[in-house]
């Protein structure tokens, strides 16, 4: 089953329950491996913070780019699976960055144009699903104080109106990289 791409023109804070499984049948219908995006702020809950070393941590922003990716295609659920496909997602905002003329750098899971930090994002599993969060500052504005952050729309590159644009490409190359996975593997012997 193909892969489902919806973007929510509602804008929605990102508040860490959208990271639970089932969140985009629960929320919006959807049923089936897919990316959810859209535009909204970001403040999570302490309860809901995945990550243990950022309990404690403000984890905030005025106004991002969220994704979210649900696969149902492994079980058991692996980690380790899900955070390759993490890179993989991050790798190709980096790519989409560089076609719009923005250079930046990776580290782990994590973008810096300049100095400052552009993305936040996690990873994890639960009994039926693996589930990836990725979120792209728009402005650098309610970020956390203690972090040099940028937004996109700082780059001076891509303008609001490319938002919807530079979104959709990267859910659609997505999309493709993990059905091209799928198609490498159908004409693969193993031995």
């Amino acid at each position: 089953m193909k892969m489902i791409n919806h973007f929510v023109e509602e804008n929605t804070c990102y508040d860490g329950s959208q990271i639970q499984p089932l969140w985009a049948l629960d929320q919006i219908g959807i049923k089936g491996s897919s990316i959810v995006s859209w535009i909204g702020s970001m403040e999570i809950e302490p309860s809901k913070i995945i990550d243990v070393e950022d309990v404690g941590l403000e984890i905030k922003s005025k106004e991002m780019i969220h994704f979210i990716v649900e696969h149902f295609d492994c079980q058991p659920t692996n980690i380790k699976l899900c955070y390759h496909r993490q890179r993989i997602l991050v790798m190709i905002l980096k790519d989409e960055l560089a076609r719009w003329g923005v250079q930046c750098t990776r580290s782990g899971d994590d973008l810096f144009v300049r100095n400052g930090k552009l993305t936040v994002s996690i990873a994890t599993i639960s009994a039926t699903s693996m589930k990836i969060h990725l979120g792209i500052n728009i402005i650098s504005e309610g970020t956390p104080e203690d972090v040099e952050t940028i937004g996109i729309l700082e780059t001076g590159n891509i303008g609001r109106k490319d938002l919807f644009l530079f979104i959709n490409n990267i859910s659609e190359a997505y999309i493709e990289e993990i059905e091209s996975i799928e198609r490498d593997i159908s004409k693969t012997r193993a031995f």
